[in-house]
């Protein structure tokens, strides 16, 4: 069983989507999902996400790690505390975090997500 996954060695086509529209807030967001790896139990996984501008409503059950790639982006919680993420950040978005994900450039993300237990 392999151990390592390199995001490099990618061969599937990237998921595409859209955010769905109760959640838009402006766009449309054109979204490509390319899952790399998927634990055994189904509870972790990872890839590479890109988005173009928009923004939309987020609520997280899961637990994010991100690092930006391309473009930017701008989170904003309930309580209206707004943090910009660029190339080179990386971040953890925690289970509960709710709020807006604005996309200002065109983006990309490597994401690790981690299910909640059940």
């Amino acid at each position: 069983m392999r151990r390592l996954h390199l995001f490099r060695d990618a061969q599937q086509e990237p998921d595409l989507g859209e955010i769905e529209s109760d959640a838009l807030i402006s766009g449309p967001v054109g979204t490509r999902t390319l899952n790399v790896f998927e634990s055994s139990d189904g509870k972790m996984f990872g890839g590479i996400w890109r988005a173009t501008v928009g923004s939309w409503r987020v609520s997280y059950t899961e637990t994010e790690y991100c690092y930006i790639t391309q473009g930017r982006a701008r989170l904003i919680d309930n309580a209206q505390e707004v943090v910009d993420v660029c190339i080179g950040d990386g971040f953890i978005i925690e289970s509960g975090f709710e709020g807006v994900w604005e996309v200002l450039e065109d983006m990309e993300e490597h994401y690790m997500i981690v299910l909640p237990q059940s």
